[in-house]
């Protein structure tokens, strides 16, 4: 784990390694280069504190994107669905991972 808690999780690695009993999110984040960092900072630290592990990919790809139904920069993905659109609160992104936390 990092010294630094919020940051753009890399991708590939996943948040909270030392817990796999917790469910695991493999989310995208598509959109611009800089976009996708600030999404990806807010997202790890609206969800820190959260019981689940989360694994991110960066989809750079404007046509893979457009052809998955992605309208808006940046827009986060999980299991080919649009969870959040534009560069929203960490209170949203925490409050929608709250949700599929207890659909879990």
């Amino acid at each position: 784990m990092r010294a630094e808690y919020c940051y753009a999780l890399p991708e590939g690695e996943v948040l909270h390694t030392e817990h796999p009993e917790w469910p695991l999110f493999r989310v995208t984040i598509h959109g611009s280069d800089t976009e996708r960092i600030k999404l990806s900072k807010r997202l790890v630290c609206a969800v820190k504190h959260l019981p689940l592990r989360l694994q991110i990919h960066y989809e750079k790809d404007p046509m893979r994107s457009i052809e998955e139904g992605v309208a808006k920069d940046p827009t986060l993905t999980l299991d080919g669905r649009i969870l959040l659109e534009g560069l929203v609160s960490a209170e949203e992104i925490t409050q929608t991972f709250e949700k599929l936390l207890q659909e879990k």
